[in-house]
């Protein structure tokens, strides 16, 4: 098991595939990153020799934000936006979408759950009369 920035990559895994696991690496910046260090896609990461990995992980030090620093820096841009008061960071703030979606329809991700609003029926309005009277004990409005 070979260690690169506090992920632990697994031996059984191809090297392209492993280097996935980091938070900030894609597959694309995967085969990049093996193109500079000469290392095949296809080997295991369990078949890396020392020398590979450090290749590997001297390029990911040198070229790309990863893992930690990586989510400080998004964390810092957003709180940025919310600090300079900006539809964006407005949008970050009510914790809705930010990229122009609808939320009329969809966006139940980030509003949560959904809530009804509106009328309620004729026989479920009865019964909150009803336990409204009981725990206050006053009698009974007559409604029409």
């Amino acid at each position: 098991m070979h260690r690169i920035h506090g992920v632990t990559l697994p031996d059984n895994k191809e090297v392209g595939y492993a280097l996935t696991l980091l938070y900030g690496i894609s597959f694309s910046r995967s085969a990049k990153i093996l193109d500079q260090a000469k290392v095949e896609k296809n080997k295991k990461v369990g078949q890396l020799g020392e020398d590979e990995l450090k290749k590997i992980i001297a390029i990911i030090d040198k070229e790309f934000k990863i893992e930690g620093d990586l989510k400080e820096e998004i964390v810092a841009n957003i709180k940025t936006l919310k600090d300079i008061g900006c539809y964006r960071g407005f949008r970050h703030i009510r914790n809705l979408p930010v990229k122009g979606q609808r939320t009329r329809s969809n966006a139940r991700t980030k509003r949560g759950k959904r809530k009804t609003v509106g009328a309620l029926k004729k026989e479920v309005w009865n019964k909150l009369e009803q336990n409204a009277q009981k725990t206050t004990g006053s009698e009974p409005a007559k409604s029409e």
